[in-house]
């Protein structure tokens, strides 16, 4: 689907990660700027702050992070601006994150991947919401980042953007998405029924419902 925001592509896998069975979230999107400076605004946290959350710590290979009331963890991977891998640690539960990004024309592609083992902490949380409980969170985390890029990197409104969710145009965003991430757990061998089900109960959850 292609539309202001770019090109919003999700996908989700069934993986082997670490030795054990793994769900993949996979989030796509094109920005109409550069990798170094999409590279900038994901890794520093001058940048960070002004659209996603404030960040601490030894920002570097093998160093640990915090996001300021969200996950934290170890940085794995830090290739610029092509490769940042890292553990993300949030309520006892440990899931990875991998981003990749490369040229399109004269924009810049981002591939977000999302990975988590289906017999960890937190298992019935995937249960009862599936992938779109985490794949969600990240629509609405690279829909501030478009934002942010496309409005000349200045800082979001936050207090507007925790507030834009229960919008009714925050509503329906956030409808497409769940039912975007169901249809792609379809696609990858999900039962129908029971994947709708998980996403109604992720849009409730975000919306407030």
């Amino acid at each position: 689907m292609t539309n202001a925001l770019g090109l919003e592509i999700c996908r989700v896998e069934s993986r082997e990660h670490l030795g054990k069975p793994a769900l993949v979230g996979i989030a796509i999107r094109t920005y109409d700027t550069t990798v170094e400076d999409l590279w900038e605004a994901l890794t520093t946290p001058a940048r960070l702050v002004r659209w996603f959350l404030p960040v601490e710590g030894d920002l570097k290979l093998g160093g640990k992070y915090q996001l300021i009331g969200n996950a934290g963890g170890t940085i794995t991977r830090c290739d610029a601006p092509e490769a940042l891998d890292l553990t993300w640690e949030f309520a006892g539960g440990t899931s990875w994150v991998r981003v990749r990004q490369a040229p399109e024309g004269k924009k810049a592609r981002l591939t977000l991947e999302h990975i988590a083992h289906t017999d960890a902490i937190g298992k019935e949380h995937l249960e009862k919401y599936g992938p779109g409980a985490t794949g969600v969170g990240w629509d609405l985390a690279l829909h501030g980042l478009w934002h942010h890029l496309t409005e000349g990197g200045k800082a979001l409104d936050a207090a507007a953007f925790q507030a834009w969710p229960q919008s009714t145009e925050g509503k329906a965003f956030i409808r497409a998405r769940g039912e975007a991430w169901a249809e792609a757990y379809i696609a990858s061998g999900a039962d129908p029924e029971h994947a709708r089900a998980q996403a109604e109960r992720t849009i409730a959850f975000y919306t407030g419902a």
